[in-house]
């Protein structure tokens, strides 16, 4: 269990993915075209370690991951589902937040807040759509680190809320690895 959880905190930090189910950007099942996430394809071959140092979106995310000692972690099978910040939401956070973080001594917060963001399994948009009907309007998803994040419809696109009552927007969603699939959100999560 603590090498999947490890494994989903760097998915979170290197998660940088493109593709859409009713939100921005557009399918990327078939691999036909690969979605662009900052400013670089991402191959759904790749394991989300290799698409994400692409990403010049990800790269606070990436950062954290070296500091968390994660990357090769994300090398594993997963399946997982990333909710992944770029580096705008990141930058949202209050000032010196991500500095504390990536501080050696602070490691095994920046791994919780890291498996925050990866719920154990593949759950597409489709998948995410299903179990939000399914539950009346909403979806607990257990999250890596043992929280829960609650998924919810509005205005056509997905919305995540974290233990803290944030919410992010999920601005690109399925991103296929040959590991899992990536939702790109707009704010960090934060566990209770």
């Amino acid at each position: 269990m603590k090498k999947l959880v490890i494994a989903a905190s760097v998915s979170v930090l290197l998660a940088a993915c493109a593709g859409g189910m009713g939100m921005s950007g557009s399918s990327s099942s078939s691999g036909a075209s690969n979605p662009m996430v900052g400013g670089a394809p991402m191959y759904p071959t790749k394991d989300i370690v290799d698409n994400a140092v692409n990403s010049k979106d990800h790269t606070t995310l990436v950062a954290a991951v070296k500091a968390a000692d994660l990357v090769g972690t994300l090398k594993s099978p997963g399946p997982f589902t990333v909710f992944a910040p770029t580096n705008t939401a990141f930058a949202a956070l209050p000032a010196g937040t991500v500095d504390t973080l990536l501080k050696p001594e602070n490691k095994p917060t920046l791994t919780k807040v890291l498996t925050y963001h990866v719920v154990p399994g593949k759950l597409d948009g489709a998948a995410l759509m299903s179990a939000i009907n399914a539950g009346g309007g909403k979806a607990t998803l257990k999250t890596a680190s043992g929280g829960t994040l609650t998924a919810t419809m509005s205005g056509g696109n997905v919305m995540v809320t974290d233990a803290k009552g944030g919410t992010a927007t999920v601005t690109i969603a399925n991103v296929y690895q040959s590991n899992g699939v990536i939702h790109v959100v707009n704010k960090v999560l934060l566990p209770g």
